[in-house]
């Protein structure tokens, strides 16, 4: 029964610290936490939730630019990749993730390997293939539909297959050729048919969008969450954003998932300015945030939450302790894994993150952390050496479960 005392713990819910010092673990889950337990003594160390990414692709590869390239890989190479993937975001401390699309269902066979046992990863929860109209985003993954009754089709396929959620782009994107972010995919009556179907299966509904009017019908449909959010208007850059809109989304209590990874830190002053004044825009009128990042888009790894999280501070102007609960345990109530993960408490899952200094002051102690616990098993983390190569696997002392 693995244990550790003598920590400074945070809980994923409160202002400060916990009175307690000790936490115990057995199989999967937290058995107890209290004040001078015996355990492994872990002196210097603080303890948190493992974190969440709300918006992840596990069969993208982030090293490769070319959306050609990325279609051309075999399901071999992308099972034998997202492995690799899987165990580097445990070993920088996320332990759970919303994928939200893939073409075959390969993520969903992670998933499964992963709750078996068989492989270390993150939690997942999955979309398989995202509802998209014809030559719409992301069609290439095989989730087009003209009209209504065809995205029913889609979202059966899904439900045969076993997801946990679906996903609709209700815009554009930018990763598709001849398709415009600020373009909405579905009109408004669609939009709601195809969440109401879903949610008759009783999927929860994750909405790609990226331009005003998509946002607009999205809320309206009363979906679960609003990925990006980025207020593209008719001349397809950012616009200031809605505040009627806004009221709605928080209204509805639909969570927004801005997908901000490290590489917004070198965005232009006047982008950071928009986003910034539209995120605080969205807070004031009462809209909940969580941490999300597109991880496998070019250049933004899987295993990078803990990266990007400063960032996201920075601009949505969260404090530590607000930006740490959208990556536990409000991501957990978003992902509908309240009473699984997120907070530490006795009876929820022993998913822990333990960092050397003081995380409510300075996040950037995520980056480097000590051991990380995922359902109950310890693995120690892979921060110093980041970087696996496609073709190798490296191993080393710090790769073994602890």
């Amino acid at each position: 029964m693995p244990a550790y005392t003598n920590i400074r713990l945070w809980d994923g819910v409160s202002e400060g610290y916990s009175p307690f010092d000790s936490i115990v673990v057995e199989g999967e889950s937290i058995v107890a936490i209290g004040r001078g337990l015996p355990g492994e003594d872990l002196a210097g160390m603080t303890v948190l939730p493992g974190l969440i990414d709300a918006h992840v692709h596990m069969v993208l590869d982030p090293s490769i630019a070319s959306l050609t390239d990325q279609l051309m890989q075999s399901d071999s190479d992308i099972r034998d990749k997202m492995v690799r993937r899987a165990e580097a975001m445990v070993r920088h401390g996320i332990t759970t993730a919303r994928d939200l699309g893939g073409g075959n269902w390969l993520e969903l066979e992670l998933r499964d390997r992963i709750d078996a046992g068989e492989i270390i990863g993150p939690r997942l929860k999955c979309a398989g293939q995202p509802v998209t109209s014809v030559k719409g985003h992301c069609h290439f993954w095989g989730g087009e539909a003209s009209d209504a009754d065809e995205a029913a089709a889609v979202i059966r396929r899904q439900h045969e297959h076993g997801v946990d959620l679906i996903k609709v782009m209700a815009t554009g994107g930018m990763q598709t050729p001849n398709s415009e972010p600020k373009d909405s995919q579905f009109d408004a009556s669609t939009l709601a048919a195809i969440v109401a179907a879903a949610n008759a299966r009783g999927y929860p509904v994750a909405a790609h969008c990226h331009g005003t009017p998509g946002i607009r019908d999205a809320a309206h449909a009363g979906v679960r969450s609003i990925e990006h959010c980025s207020w593209i208007g008719a001349d397809g850059k950012r616009e200031p954003y809605d505040p009627e809109v806004a009221r709605d989304i928080a209204r509805r209590g639909i969570w927004v998932s801005p997908t901000i990874n490290a590489g917004w830190a070198r965005y232009p002053k006047p982008f950071a300015q928009r986003v910034r004044e539209n995120m605080r825009g969205l807070k004031a009128q009462g809209c909940r945030l969580v941490a999300s990042t597109d991880a496998g888009i070019p250049n933004v790894r899987h295993q990078d939450l803990a990266r990007a999280l400063p960032v996201f501070a920075q601009l949505a102007e969260l404090s530590p302790v607000e930006v740490l609960r959208s990556a536990t345990s409000e991501c957990a109530v978003a992902l509908g894994l309240a009473d699984v993960t997120g907070v530490l408490r006795e009876g929820l899952a022993a998913d822990l993150l333990f960092v050397p200094g003081d995380p409510l002051k300075d996040l950037g102690v995520l980056q480097r952390p000590s051991l990380v616990v995922a359902r109950g098993k310890a693995y120690a983390p892979d921060w110093r050496n980041p970087v696996v190569p496609q073709g190798k696997r490296r191993r080393s002392r710090r790769q073994k479960i602890r």
